[in-house]
């Protein structure tokens, strides 16, 4: 007879921001618990205390541990013997920096919405900060989060395309085709104080970014940008159309638009080889097109046979019941969970680890390269040279 495993521990989860009617911090909640990982225990979940307070009591957290702003939480939680595990931050952008800095100043891991930061520099100095303290810090790019993403990442990876040729993403959404004004969550993202100086560019364009370095195993070297602001009186782009140059002499496009009528939610990623090619779109996301050069095409399908153990890992049920949004994004929780909870025990970091502040840097880099091009009518820019 072989002893049993110890029961694995449930980790603490804290929250900044995701208050009453944002649709992300809910979105977050349900991801930490789908694999019964984390448990929900503090929070400051908005700008006005006493909402804030009366909404942790409505998610039934304990009333010392509902808090009226982020700085009281950070200080409280770092005494704490039972202290939070790691916090989510899930404010608008222009609030990553500051509790995501308090926290991991108080040797709290970080579990942050992106993009990372607005400016290069608060990206830089959280990476710096991730260095000096050692906190574990995890973006949540959902996106690589899904089995066959993991599996085109592979396959890249063992030369199954041979060396890249051509890479095209696209992530396109007609949520934003008019003027939504009054619309919580449309204002904030259409405010260049609240955003960043990106609209469609940061909301969206990164992850589709992020999703096509993520599955090359590189980032791109340089990009030509042109931004778009197609709705009257609309103070952030929302339309872009990207140019990128990778090393080894791949090429590569990216659209992202939020004024694409009829598409909902258009993530597509296309990777092109010398010997065979990749296909993927969010929308149907437990396929993977698969086709070599003077072959048939053939469909990969989640929980199937023949794939890569990433991938096998990252499915929870069998074949034909389908896995969407919500389970890519517990899979990134899932995966922070491994990461911070071998951090804690003196464990070495698991092998498949999600993505993280270096990460979050390269996306920051990519939007304010995409903003110092378009400004300059598409000139290329290099991303590890992006002006602040």
């Amino acid at each position: 007879m072989t002893a049993e495993a110890a029961p694995r521990r449930r980790l603490r989860l804290g929250m900044v921001g995701g208050g009453e009617g944002a649709f992300i911090g809910g979105v977050h909640r349900m991801a930490a618990r789908l694999d019964d990982r984390w448990t929900l225990v503090a929070g400051a979940f908005s700008a006005d205390p006493a909402a804030s307070i009366a909404f942790g009591r409505s998610l039934g957290l304990a009333q010392d541990r509902c808090y009226g702003d982020w700085r009281t939480m950070a200080q409280a939680e770092a005494t704490r013997p039972d202290r939070i595990d790691a916090v989510a931050i899930v404010t608008p952008n222009h609030l990553h920096h500051g509790p995501a800095r308090a926290f991991l100043d108080a040797g709290v891991a970080v579990i942050c919405d992106k993009p990372l930061t607005t400016t290069l520099a608060d990206a830089l100095d959280l990476a710096q900060t991730v260095e000096r303290t050692g906190a574990p810090f995890v973006l949540t790019h959902n996106y690589s989060g899904y089995a066959m993403v993991r599996q085109m990442r592979a396959m890249v990876a063992d030369g199954a395309l041979g060396a890249i040729r051509v890479v095209q993403a696209e992530y396109a959404q007609d949520w934003l085709a008019t003027d939504l004004s009054g619309n919580k969550q449309a204002d904030w993202r259409g405010d260049p104080e609240r955003a960043g100086g990106g609209g469609a560019l940061g909301d969206i364009a990164t992850h589709a970014y992020h999703l096509a370095a993520y599955v090359t195993g590189s980032p791109a070297e340089a990009i030509s940008a042109e931004t778009s602001r197609f709705v009257p009186g609309r103070r952030v782009d929302d339309d872009v159309q990207i140019r990128l140059r990778w090393a080894g002499g791949a090429r590569g496009q990216l659209w992202a638009s939020q004024v694409a009528i009829g598409v909902a939610n258009g993530l597509r990623l296309r990777i092109y080889g010398e010997k065979a090619a990749l296909e993927w779109a969010q929308e149907e996301p437990d396929l993977l097109r698969f086709t070599r050069l003077g072959e048939a095409p053939q469909i990969l399908r989640r929980g199937g046979p023949g794939l890569a153990p990433a991938a096998q890992a990252a499915t929870r049920i069998p074949a034909g019941h389908p896995e969407g949004y919500l389970e890519g994004f517990a899979r990134i929780y899932a995966d922070a969970a491994d990461l911070i909870g071998a951090h804690a025990e003196g464990r070495p970091a698991p092998a498949e680890r999600p993505p993280g502040v270096n990460d979050g840097v390269d996306g920051v880099r990519f939007i304010q390269a995409a903003l110092a091009s378009a400004a300059e009518d598409g000139r290329w820019v290099a991303l590890n040279g992006a002006e602040q």
